[in-house]
């Protein structure tokens, strides 16, 4: 069985596509730490933005992209939005 590394250097990504990969990861990663500094189980942040744990674990599993209006909906009853800012280039 190949790693994921092996098999991403095999799929050849662009670095746009790269940079979106990880902009998701960052993002689920995010989500995921501000619900364990809150002491949330799936479950309560599900109740609080008005889903259903299921789609809370395929987010955070990372198995889909997040949609827009997924992430706003976690992200407002936890007082987070997400905003547009200037790329830094190196």
């Amino acid at each position: 069985m190949k790693t994921w590394e092996e098999l991403r250097k095999e799929l050849s990504f662009s670095s746009e596509e790269e940079a979106l990969i990880q902009l998701e990861k960052d993002l689920i990663s995010a989500i995921i730490t501000i619900r364990d500094e809150r002491g949330l189980s799936q479950a309560e942040l599900a109740k609080l933005c008005g889903m259903k744990q299921p789609a809370i674990a395929r987010l955070e599993r990372g198995t889909h992209s997040p949609q827009l209006d997924s992430l706003l909906k976690i992200l407002s009853p936890l007082g987070y939005t997400l905003k547009i800012v200037p790329l830094e280039h190196y």
